[in-house]
């Protein structure tokens, strides 16, 4: 098959830190029924998402996302992407987020049976490759019932 078209990207992404993105927003979603983050900077060094939430998470719910995210990292789930064309996406895939430009095939990046999301992004080819997941710390704003969650990934 000859390389599909996508839209351009001008982003160099750290897999590691990326790939995280992908586990942390999946895991918010189970966890506290929101939406994937409404805000996300990926970095390197340090990287954080903020989510809109309808309470405050406690402190044994800030450890349980790091703990949850480290036994997914540690349990080396395999990263796979698929070409699928717009039209016949899986029922579970929103394209609410995409470019109005996106193109008509839509790359999905699958985290074992854990997670699978339209992107067109750099990711390691299996979740021990993240390395550990530290939360660095949590930010609430009670007027606007956003959670942001600081992290970075660092080598094991």
């Amino acid at each position: 098959m000859k390389d599909p078209i996508l839209n351009d990207h001008n982003k160099d992404e750290f897999p590691p830190a990326h790939t995280a993105e992908h586990l942390l927003n999946q895991t918010m979603i189970r966890m506290f029924g929101c939406e994937r983050a409404v805000v996300a900077h990926i970095e390197r060094k340090k990287s954080k998402m903020t989510f809109l939430l309808d309470r405050k998470p406690d402190r044994k719910q800030e450890r349980e996302i790091e703990q949850r995210m480290n036994q997914l990292i540690d349990d080396d789930l395999d990263v796979t992407c698929e070409y699928v064309d717009r039209d016949n996406l899986p029922e579970e895939i929103r394209l609410d987020r995409l470019p109005d430009d996106a193109s008509d095939t839509i790359r999905l990046v699958r985290i074992g049976d854990y997670d699978v999301c339209p992107c067109i992004g750099k990711h390691v080819r299996s979740t021990s490759q993240i390395g550990k997941f530290e939360l660095l710390g949590t930010n609430w704003d009670e007027h606007a019932r956003t959670f942001r969650v600081r992290f970075k990934v660092v080598s094991k």
